[in-house]
């Protein structure tokens, strides 16, 4: 597995403290997701550079999916979302396309009939989609139904809302096998509305290899695809 930053099985000899210097890819956009790198210069006085010293290069990866929020001005006049779905006055259309109260397609039948059918099973008759041809409408408890979709849209937004961090590490020369699995794995965390953090560990004289760790990265980010924007900070190079 690569990943981790040394493959030796016990703790290296304790060295005077290294210089670490982190980039940070961090999310910057709330549709998409973006890669930032930054320099927190979160580095001690005592700080000195030697042969030992080590390079950690992260990256936080994050994404939202679904629509975009609509714009609803205080001039812009919108009808009861409750009258609209039950007001069968509104469809022009002599006919309407019907599903029963057990979801079975009915078909086309005529909007008088359809009336009549939801009165029988003393039911609501409510508007699905009312700018097909013809519109189709369905036989159903309105109030259960509304219920029902309140609820689904209250756990989407928990689950949009809750983002966890996951995190990968993959080293600078890492082969083609287990590059896929990491960018797999990814790919699903994102998904599921979860943050990817990347994480390439240099120490020593792998400390030779940062162009490498960064290009690595570079291609994590393009594969991964949908990426906003990436913000570099040239004094790292």
């Amino acid at each position: 597995m690569a990943g981790i930053a040394s493959s030796f099985p016990f703790k290296p000899l304790p060295t005077r403290p290294t210089k670490t210097i982190p980039l940070l890819l961090s999310s910057l956009e709330s549709k998409r997701f973006g890669l930032h790198f930054r320099n927190p210069n979160s580095f001690s006085s005592s700080s000195s550079s030697s042969s030992s010293s080590s390079l950690h290069c992260s990256a936080a990866i994050t994404a939202r999916y679904g629509g975009d929020s609509r714009f609803s001005g205080p001039g812009r006049s919108r009808r009861n979302d409750e009258d609209q779905a039950l007001d069968i006055s509104g469809i022009r259309s002599d006919s309407v396309r019907l599903i029963d109260e057990q979801q079975n397609m009915v078909g086309i039948v005529s909007k008088s009939q359809a009336v009549e059918m939801a009165e029988d099973a003393e039911l609501d008759l409510v508007i699905l989609s009312p700018d097909a041809d013809p519109p189709v409408v369905r036989i159903m408890d309105y109030n259960k139904y509304k219920y029902e979709q309140q609820k689904k849209k209250k756990l989407q937004q928990k689950k949009t809302n809750r983002m966890d961090l996951k995190e990968l590490k993959m080293g600078y020369n890492i082969d083609q096998h287990d590059y896929s699995v990491r960018l797999k794995a990814a790919r699903k965390f994102l998904k599921d509305g979860d943050k990817v953090k990347v994480i390439v560990n240099l120490k020593g004289r792998e400390n030779e290899f940062r162009n490498m760790a960064m290009e690595l990265i570079r291609r994590f980010q393009n594969d991964v695809g949908e990426v906003a924007y990436t913000k570099l900070n040239k004094k790292m190079f």
